[in-house]
């Protein structure tokens, strides 16, 4: 079944592409907005990051928010989502160790776990000292909806994204947590839409379907003939039940300087989070996005949908931090970008149940005409931030 639509109209996308002067970013990253000057709007808020807002203040309203949601009643305070990566790893910690907090991290499980991935997600809880639940759907189901993902979203990774910000949900109202805290915002931090900018929380129920559900929400996938019962681990509670608990939302990047190398150094000191000891496919990084076999699929259909990579991605946020410059940047796109994820192709189709034909057909389906041509039988890219693409190329 393949049930692309128009990638242009989907994702409501310019015709005409465009990177940022300042990043490696273009503007077919959904929701992301370009200045006059041609500055994204990611690169203009880490800008305001680095020059305008008072961290200190903003931690002083942190440790104000901790202390509205103290409780004498022996209760879990905060309950963090998190996998056991430097970032969510970072959070959790923090919060507990450093502001004083009672936390519960829950877990969303990954499709097929890692060594790394496992390794981590442990050493979270064995190192770090945190407590956690992990939730682990029906595999059967959880990968019917993988499949359809793929075939209707262009995105495999969608029944983790469901389950990871609709579990937390659940259990904060099994539990009776009324505030869970969220690592980056990841609109702003990474170029989408910049309602909340400027707020600490967000609504958990009106941005979700279109920030992070390709306007497709779990209960949508009825009508590809998935059970409604069999949705139940995917779906948010109702907006009743987390009135009752009055429950919030907030993000730590709001509160505290988001650099995620540093997360990465606090986390491998303080929570025994480890890199790969090689880098991931499609980039030059190791410690981002380790915790799943099928992680690389995710952005591979990032690459064909949007011709933003991995390494697109990876480069942005570090020349944002003053990592990396520009120039080193686009190199290590070119080097990098859209590389197939091959060591797990294998597992991929078992875990789908597809062939390779049949990957590439729907791989071909989601490639947007204004960012592809074929050329000799070749897909190849109009346009890149090297300037090389074949609309780039103006021959003399």
């Amino acid at each position: 079944m393949i049930d692309n639509k128009n990638v242009l109209e989907r994702y409501n996308l310019p015709e005409e592409v465009i990177f940022c002067k300042m990043c490696t970013m273009s503007n077919q990253r959904p929701r992301i907005t370009f200045d006059a000057d041609g500055v994204c709007s990611a690169c203009n808020f880490s800008v305001m990051k680095n020059t305008l807002f008072d961290w200190s203040q903003r931690e002083k309203e942190l440790v104000e928010l901790c202390k509205k949601y103290k409780r004498t009643d022996g209760g879990f305070e905060v309950l963090v989502p998190a996998s056991g990566g430097k970032d969510s790893a970072f959070v959790a910690h923090m919060l507990k160790y450093k502001y004083g907090m009672k936390v519960l991290t829950v877990t969303w499980a990954p499709h097929i776990y890692t060594d790394i991935g496992w390794k981590n997600h442990q050493n979270m809880i064995h190192i770090g000292g945190l407590d956690n639940i992990l939730g682990t759907p029906n595999g059967i189901i959880h990968r019917k909806l993988t499949k359809l993902s793929f075939e209707v979203l262009g995105d495999p990774f969608q029944p983790f994204i469901f389950g990871q910000h609709n579990f937390p949900l659940q259990i904060a109202i099994k539990y009776n947590i009324p505030l869970i805290m969220y690592g980056e915002n990841g609109e702003v931090e990474y170029g989408g839409d910049m309602t909340n900018a400027y707020k600490p929380d967000r609504n958990y129920g009106s941005d979700q379907k279109k920030h992070y559900f390709s306007n497709l929400s779990p209960e949508g996938m009825v009508h590809y003939g998935i059970d409604q019962d069999d949705l139940l681990p995917y779906i948010s509670p109702p907006i009743e039940e987390m009135d009752r608990i009055n429950l919030k939302v907030h993000f730590l990047s709001y509160y505290h300087k988001w650099i995620p190398q540093e997360n990465y150094y606090y986390a491998s000191e303080h929570t025994g989070f480890e890199a790969r000891s090689e880098r991931n496919e499609g980039t030059y990084s190791k410690y981002a996005s380790i915790d799943d076999q099928l992680d690389g699929f995710h952005y591979y259909l990032s690459f064909i949908k949007f011709g933003i990579g991995r390494a697109t991605s990876d480069t942005a946020h570090e020349i944002r931090d003053g990592h990396i410059t520009r120039d080193e940047g686009i190199k290590l796109v070119e080097r990098f970008d859209g590389e197939f994820p091959e060591k797990c192709f294998k597992v991929f189709l078992d875990y789908v149940d597809i062939s390779e034909e049949y990957f590439h057909e729907v791989i071909d389906s989601w490639r947007s005409p204004h960012i592809w041509n074929k050329v000799n039988g070749v897909w190849k890219l109009r346009h890149n931030v090297a300037g090389t693409g074949i609309n780039d190329i103006v021959l003399d």
